[in-house]
């Protein structure tokens, strides 16, 4: 499954969209299966050749941008690629974030 098709870029808001938002919808998942950083997608827009995403990043745990070229070109400490969770179901961020352990 591509990182982002055409089917996901047409449902993320713009950047900023959701910025007054307290717990926004998240619309993808991407992650690196043999380490624990996962992209948890809220908004993004295209960037001349390049994609913008914004979202919550467990790994560093924060919000921050990321672009799609930098997530196609990771590789984790084994060379795996990030992929797009195929069984990701859009929610609120709460809802489909894993609280941390107590």
């Amino acid at each position: 499954m591509p990182l982002l098709d055409d089917e996901l870029r047409a449902r993320l808001p713009a950047l900023y969209s959701q910025e007054a938002e307290g717990d926004p919808m998240v619309y993808a998942k991407f992650f690196t299966p043999d380490s624990n950083w996962t992209w948890y997608v809220t908004e993004g827009q295209a960037e001349g050749d390049d994609f913008r995403f914004f979202g919550f990043v467990a790994g560093p745990d924060d919000f921050r941008y990321f672009r799609l070229s930098e997530l196609e070109a990771a590789r984790t400490p084994l060379g795996q690629p990030v992929e797009r969770d195929p069984a990701f179901t859009e929610g609120r961020l709460t809802d489909v974030v894993p609280a941390p352990d107590s």
